[in-house]
């Protein structure tokens, strides 16, 4: 069976993404209701994500049943096609649960253990972000290319988030402060593949949190990388990896400044 083309990966995704978005707007006006915990207690499960990640691995697996699939919630298949499905039903769970709208479905396609097609919905504002590796990064349709004007560290605006469990997350504010003063602003949104996206879309001008998993950044990293900017994974202060994003020229100093600030465990 010939590999599929990234654009039909991404004509996949994009379709299942848009129909489990409207599934999370409707479960989100009949009441959200929370099935269970994760890693601590504030690290939530509702109803709708389940039913979300139900919905996108049916609709998946039953259009190219060769897949592997790879979802936050526990739905899982082996791949003997080449390629996996990474999926994340609701990024951005607790804003969900408070009715904050920005949370999204992430659905990205992995060819051989590369991220090759990606789309975030915004679920609340509908906008959707697509990319295919080498083909560039959409927002509506929109082609998404960052500027590169290496802005000052101290004229820009950074996201980042925090771990749901306590010793990291008290390690990631302790850098935060130190951060702080260096850069214009700081953002902590609450939904990964969003933020990535607004890296993207120039809406932050860099972004950095640790202990995400693959379904967190799968799909909005490559919209980010595929608009210009660069993606790694360093060592973080908690012990597990932690993203760096931000666009291609100013990288270099962004990552300095995450480094000195105490985001790494090499800082």
């Amino acid at each position: 069976m010939p590999a599929p083309s990234y654009d039909e990966l991404l004509d996949l995704a994009t379709s299942v993404a848009l129909e489990a978005a409207e599934l999370v707007r409707v479960r989100r006006r009949e009441g959200v209701e929370v099935a269970a915990t994760k890693s601590s207690p504030v690290d939530v499960v509702t109803e709708a994500d389940k039913a979300a990640e139900a919905l996108i691995f049916e609709r998946l697996m039953s259009a190219r049943p060769g897949d592997g699939f790879l979802g936050e919630e526990g739905a899982s298949s082996t791949s003997h096609s080449g390629v996996e499905w990474v999926v994340d039903p609701i990024d951005g769970t607790v804003n969900f649960l408070y009715g904050i709208p920005y949370y999204a479905v992430s659905i990205a396609a992995s060819l051989a253990g590369e991220v090759v097609a990606g789309v975030v919905v915004n679920v609340a504002s509908g906008e959707l972000f697509t990319a295919t590796r080498g083909g560039g990064a959409l927002a509506d349709g929109a082609r998404l290319e960052l500027e590169q004007d290496d802005k000052p560290l101290g004229q820009r605006l950074i996201g980042t988030g925090f771990n749901y469990v306590a010793e990291v997350k008290i390690a990631q504010t302790a850098a935060v402060s130190a951060m702080l003063h260096e850069v214009r602003d700081i953002r902590r949104l609450g939904a990964a593949a969003l933020d990535l996206c607004s890296v993207a879309a120039g809406r932050i001008d860099g972004f950095v949190e640790e202990g995400l998993n693959r379904w967190d950044m799968a799909a909005g990293g490559l919209v980010a990388t595929e608009a210009g900017a660069r993606l790694e994974l360093r060592p973080g202060v908690g012990g597990n990896a932690c993203v760096l994003c931000a666009p291609e020229t100013g990288f270099d100093a962004f990552a300095e400044l995450v480094g000195r600030s105490g985001f790494l465990s090499d800082g």
